[in-house]
């Protein structure tokens, strides 16, 4: 007589048989496909410069290099004001910007998927207290208010990581709210509610479950937004001057006079690479959020 299958195993053969299932349907996504494995190669890339380049080269005073030198067999991509590699500089660019993006989305995405549960679960006095705060940050423009806490805190990339997290979180925190809304509106809610369920049981058995996907699909739309808000700040000169990141090498090209004397070659690599790592984070966003979003899903079905 066979032994029967603990529930616990039973509910692990189901979710990994879900999981099996999602990553189908997102396999069967081409842009999104496509866009994984390129992200997966570039930050393989960025884990693995230590090992594949000298990081010595970024330091200005042991540039081998003239100023502003055009690409060429030893500089594939030339070199900036201070005779460094732009190449060097923009591979290991990658590293800051996606540290500074992971960083931040998930600084967010906690903020905003707090919120945004909180205020559903609980509604009445709190919802609408939350709701107010999540509208004045809305009204705020996060660029100036991220500009504005990296002018008053000490300069670093734990600073950028801040401002761009504390300011990102609203988008999140109304999606998350609204599939909380929905969740709990549906009856098993209400038995779980009618057999004693505690709010600790409702959120972490029910609520967040059936919210955590689309907050995945959300999440990595943020991240682009976070490498972009980045640069950003790096450019404005509030980022981080120790490091070497997309938006600082555009700064220091802007400041150092590299348009004027049409050194390409300092603004085309980080500005092409900012466009594409936004782009194959759009593209898995895209993908997962048509699987993952009941009504996207409904449409493409």
């Amino acid at each position: 007589m066979e032994k029967a299958e603990s529930p616990r195993t039973i509910a692990w053969r189901r979710r990994r048989a879900s999981i099996a299932k999602t990553w189908h349907e997102f396999a069967s996504q081409k842009p999104g496909l496509i866009g994984l494995v390129c992200l997966a190669v570039t930050v393989l890339a960025a884990l693995l410069m230590p090992l594949l380049s000298d990081e010595s080269g970024l330091d200005v005073t042991k540039a081998t290099g003239g100023p502003l030198n055009p690409p060429s067999a030893q500089y594939w991509l030339g070199t900036d004001i201070d005779g460094r590699s732009v190449l060097l500089m923009t591979l290991w660019g990658t590293r800051v910007s996606l540290l500074v993006g992971f960083s931040a989305t998930v600084l967010s995405v906690l903020i905003g998927t707090l919120i945004g549960i909180t205020a559903a679960h609980f509604g009445g006095w709190v919802s609408a207290v939350l709701l107010r705060f999540t509208d004045f940050f809305l009204v705020l423009p996060s660029l100036v208010l991220a500009i504005a806490l990296s002018a008053v805190m000490p300069q670093g990339i734990g600073t950028i990581i801040i401002a761009i997290g504390v300011t990102a979180w609203p988008s999140t925190a109304r999606l998350v709210r609204a599939q909380t809304l929905t969740i709990e509106s549906r009856p098993y809610i209400e038995r779980a509610k009618a057999l004693g369920g505690g709010h600790l049981h409702i959120v972490g058995k029910h609520v967040l479950p059936g919210v955590m996907p689309l907050v995945l699909a959300n999440t990595t739309l943020v991240v682009g937004n976070s490498i972009i808000a980045d640069a950003t700040l790096s450019f404005l000169g509030v980022g981080d001057p120790n490091a070497v990141s997309w938006g600082a090498m555009l700064e220091t090209a802007l400041n150092n006079g590299a348009v004027s004397k049409g050194a390409w070659w300092n603004l085309l690599p980080p500005g092409i690479a900012i466009v594409l790592v936004v782009l194959f984070f759009t593209l898995v966003g895209r993908g997962l959020e048509t699987v993952l979003n009941p009504r996207l899903k409904g449409q493409h079905s």
